[in-house]
């Protein structure tokens, strides 16, 4: 397991090859969809994200109406008082949090309402999503942060 500033630096000298690879491969990727699940599964293997907890750290998911109202069920408030106490519209007028970290991380890297978190959350880091080839330069960037997202990324420039 990296640190994220390790992960941080080899996501950053990765990068241009990542997206040259896209560019030179882009017939291929739109065929991969199998290829990227089964590295997506693998790297779950062997990652252990409650070690991690990087995107609980610093990425603030864009939330919407379905997703406060399942966190106000969690927290038993109305979902205007989700908005108030812990979001904030960003410069793209969607509601992320207020701060981060993520107000429900707790310190063992649990989220305190893991059944109830935001979609965003609930499907990060998207390796697994069909027609992959769609995202791969939100992967790319997801690997600055992400140790599931770097090892999907690498090993599919090596299978490619």
């Amino acid at each position: 397991m990296f640190s994220p500033d390790e992960l941080f630096t080899l996501a950053q000298k990765a990068a241009g090859e990542s997206h040259s690879f896209f560019a030179k491969n882009k017939k291929k990727l739109i065929k991969a969809d199998r290829l990227v699940q089964m590295l997506h599964e693998e790297a779950f293997e062997k990652t252990d994200c409650l070690q991690c907890a990087n995107c609980c750290r610093s990425l603030g998911p864009a939330m919407y109406d379905k997703d406060i109202e399942r966190m106000s069920k969690a927290l038993r408030i109305k979902p205007s008082e989700v908005v108030t106490q812990y979001l904030r519209k960003d410069e793209d007028g969607d509601y992320v949090f207020r701060t981060m970290p993520c107000p429900f991380l707790m310190p063992d890297n649990y989220c305190s309402i893991y059944e109830y978190r935001p979609k965003a959350c609930r499907e990060y880091p998207h390796t697994d999503r069909k027609k992959f080839y769609q995202i791969f330069k939100l992967t790319v960037r997801n690997t600055y942060t992400c140790p599931v997202a770097y090892k999907v990324i690498e090993d599919l420039k090596k299978r490619l």
